[in-house]
C-alpha cells in the first residue's frame, strides 16, 4: 500500500506542468537560503573617549516646549471667584460680565439651583455609566420628552458634553465616501465632527449661497457621470444657526430650498441660536418661520443660553434614534449627571412660561450693537439681534495678527481694571479650517439693565481710544 502511494506521488510529480515544478524549486531554494544564511550584523564603530566627549559637548537638546513670550495670555490667567453671573469677580475685581455666554442669565438662578439640589439628594452626583449601561435615569427621559415637546419634534437624544454632541452626531451618519457640504465659518466642534466622518468635505464661502450652489451643481455633474455610485453616496449640508466666530445668522430659507433642489440632508448646529432666536427661543427655525420638519437634524449645546452642561440632537425618530447605537459621545461616555438634567428641565420650564426674557435679550442685543458700532477704531461683526458680538480693529491689512492680538489683550486688561470683564476670542490657529480675524468676543446678557449696558459702552469707548492712541504713538 505504501509503495503504491509513493508511486502515485511520483506519477503526479511527473505529470505536473513545468512552470509549477520551477516555482516549487525556487521556493525550496529560497527557504534553504533563509535557514542557512547568517543574519546581518552591522559594523560597529568604537568611539574613543575624546570623540565621545566632543559629541556630548556639541549636542544641543531641543526644548520640551517652545519659548513662550512673557506677554502670553496663558502666563497671566484670570482667576474667577464665585458664580460667573451678570456680575463676576475676576482677580479680586468685581466686573460686569460680558465674557460668559450666559445669555438668559440662568447662572445663579435660585429655582434652577434648587431643582439640581433636590435631584442631587435623590440620585447622587454622577451617573457612573453610559446611557446604554445603567446610565439612564428617569430625569434624562423627562428632559428628552420635555425638549421634544418644546421644539415640536418626534424625538430627542441627550448628550453629556456640548462639544461632543455635534462632533459625535455627524460621524454617526456620514461615512467614508459620502459628501459633506459645509460652511467654512463653522465652529471647531463642527469641524471635528466632519473630519471624524472621513467623508469628502467641500467647504463653501461663509453664508454664500451662490458658492454653495456652485458646489452642489458640480456634485450633480459628477453623480450623472457615475449614476450607479451616486445611488449609494449620501450628501449632507452642515451649517450653524448663529455662527460662534462671526455672530451672523445662516440664511435658512435659501438652505432649505437648495436642500430640496439637490436632495441633500440638512444638519443645523444651534448651540448659540437655541434659547436666543425666535419669540419662544426655539432657534433659527422659529426666527425664519421655517417648519422644524424641514431640518433633518438639529444639534445644540446646553452650555450657553441654558447655562448647564451637555447637549442634544432632535428631529424625526428614525433619524435621532440611530445615534443611540452609533453616536460615540452617547454610547461610550458617562451620561449627564441627573442633577444637571434636572437643572436643564427647570430652565426649559422657564423658557416655556416666560417669553419676555427673549424680548429683553433681543432689546439688549440691539441696543448694544448700536452703541458699539458708534465707537471709533473698531468694527462690530454680527447681526444686531445676536447676543454674541465680535469687536475687530479697523485697518487689519497693514498689521500682523500677533500685533492685533496684543492690542486687543491690552483693551481687555484695561477694561477689566475699570470693571468690565471681556475676553479675546481664542482659536487653535494651526487646526482651524479658516482662522477668523482677531477679535474681542462680547456676550450680551438678558439680566443686564440699560444703565449697566451704558456703563460698559462708556468704559469701552475710553479704553479703546486710549489703547489705540498709545499704539499709534509707539509706532510713530
Amino acid at each position: 500500500m505504501e509503495v503504491f502511494y509513493i508511486y502515485e506521488v511520483f506519477q503526479s510529480f511527473l505529470s505536473a506542468p513545468a512552470y509549477h515544478l520551477l516555482l516549487e524549486g525556487l521556493l525550496i531554494i529560497w527557504i534553504l537560503r533563509l535557514i542557512f544564511t547568517k543574519s546581518y550584523k552591522p559594523h560597529r564603530t568604537e568611539l574613543t573617549e575624546k570623540e565621545k566627549e566632543d559629541l556630548i559637548a556639541d549636542w544641543c537638546p531641543e526644548p520640551i516646549t517652545p519659548d513662550t513670550p512673557a506677554s502670553h495670555h496663558a502666563l497671566h490667567p484670570r482667576v474667577v471667584d464665585g458664580k460667573p453671573g451678570k456680575l463676576v469677580t475676576v482677580n479680586g475685581q468685581q466686573c460686569i460680565n460680558m465674557a460668559t455666554l450666559n445669555f438668559l442669565n440662568m447662572i445663579g438662578n435660585s429655582d434652577v439651583e434648587q431643582a439640581a439640589i433636590n435631584t442631587l439628594r435623590t440620585y447622587g452626583v454622577g451617573s457612573c455609566g453610559p446611557r446604554g449601561f445603567f446610565g439612564t435615569t428617569e430625569i434624562h427621559l423627562k428632559f428628552e420628552e420635555a425638549l421634544s415637546k418644546f421644539m415640536g419634534v418626534e424625538e430627542t437624544v441627550m448628550y453629556s458634553y456640548g462639544f461632543a454632541t455635534i462632533a459625535s452626531a455627524i460621524p454617526s451618519y456620514a461615512k467614508r465616501g459620502d459628501v459633506i457640504f459645509c460652511d467654512e465659518g463653522v465652529n471647531f466642534a463642527t469641524q471635528t465632527g466632519i473630519t471624524a466622518s472621513r467623508s469628502n468635505i467641500k467647504f463653501f464661502k461663509h453664508n454664500d449661497m451662490e458658492d454653495l450652489e456652485r458646489l452642489l451643481e458640480e456634485q450633480a455633474v459628477v453623480d450623472k457621470m457615475n449614476a450607479k455610485k451616486a445611488k449609494v453616496v449620501r450628501r449632507f449640508l452642515v451649517v450653524e444657526g448663529l455662527y460662534m466666530n462671526y455672530g451672523d445668522i445662516c440664511p435658512l430659507p435659501e438652505l432649505v430650498a437648495l436642500k430640496h433642489k439637490y436632495k441633500v440632508r440638512l444638519f443645523v448646529e444651534e448651540s448659540l441660536s437655541f434659547g436666543v432666536l425666535g419669540e419662544r427661543g426655539r432657534g433659527v427655525t422659529e426666527h425664519y418661520g421655517v417648519l422644524v420638519d424641514e431640518i433633518d437634524l438639529i444639534v445644540a449645546s446646553l452650555e450657553n443660553a441654558m447655562a448647564v452642561i451637555g447637549g442634544f440632537c432632535c428631529g424625526k425618530s428614525y433619524v435621532v434614534d440611530h445615534q443611540r447605537l452609533s453616536g460615540v459621545g452617547y454610547a461610550f461616555s458617562a451620561s449627564l449627571p441627573p442633577m444637571l438634567a434636572s437643572a436643564a428641565i427647570a430652565v426649559l420650564d422657564k423658557m416655556e412660561n416666560d417669553r419676555e426674557m427673549f424680548h429683553i435679550l433681543q432689546q439688549n442685543c440691539t441696543l448694544m450693537h448700536k452703541k458699539l458700532s458708534s465707537i471709533p477704531g473698531i468694527v462690530v461683526d454680527g447681526r444686531a439681534i445676536a447676543p454674541i458680538k465680535h469687536l475687530r480693529l479697523k485697518g487689519l491689512e497693514n498689521r500682523s495678527r500677533e500685533h492685533d492680538v496684543t492690542i486687543l489683550e491690552k483693551i481687555v486688561q484695561e477694561a477689566e481694571r475699570k470693571g468690565v470683564a471681556l475676553v479675546v476670542a481664542r482659536y487653535l490657529d494651526n487646526k482651524e479650517h479658516k482662522l477668523p480675524k482677531p477679535s474681542i468676543r462680547l456676550a450680551v446678557n438678558s439680566g443686564l439693565s440699560e444703565k449697566e449696558l451704558e456703563s460698559v459702552i462708556e468704559v469701552l469707548k475710553n479704553v479703546i481710544s486710549n489703547v489705540i492712541a498709545n499704539d499709534l504713538e509707539s509706532i510713530q
